[in-house]
């Protein structure tokens, strides 16, 4: 009986501590992502600014943007993990959605949820989880 328990608290201990380095990649890959867009947008801006291009192309700019950072993010986080890069993809997308939300909420008064940020927050979880399967079978 006492090796079966101290082989089932092992069991548990090993599970909790990939619960915990998933969460940390998870963590790394969506701050990646954000670190990534504000690169690519300050670019953007300069471009903007200092060239005929116009405020048009916004929205699918930005749009791109996010998804490519995701996308990287995504996959970095989920190269040393052998399964679930799906999910774990998925999650680098929605806490990256989720934390620009918040920031834009504070920061911006009117803030509001419009097909916009629908189509945002689809683009973030699917390039996510996108992301999260080419990272698992990278070698």
């Amino acid at each position: 009986m006492a090796i079966s328990n101290v082989s089932s608290e092992k069991k548990i201990q090993d599970i909790t501590k990939e619960g915990n380095k998933n969460m940390i990649r998870i963590i790394k890959g969506s701050i990646i992502s954000i670190l990534i867009t504000l690169i690519l947008l300050t670019i953007y801006a300069a471009l903007l600014s200092f060239t005929n291009v116009s405020e048009n192309t916004m929205v699918p700019v930005v749009l791109i943007i996010t998804g490519i950072s995701i996308l990287i993010g995504s996959s970095m986080s989920s190269i040393n993990i052998k399964k679930q890069g799906m999910l774990n993809g998925g999650l680098v997308g929605l806490i990256y959605v989720l934390l620009i939300y918040v920031l834009s909420s504070i920061f911006f008064v009117g803030f509001e949820i419009n097909f916009n940020s629908i189509l945002m927050i689809i683009v973030g979880i699917v390039t996510g989880m996108i992301g999260g399967i080419i990272g698992v079978n990278m070698k």
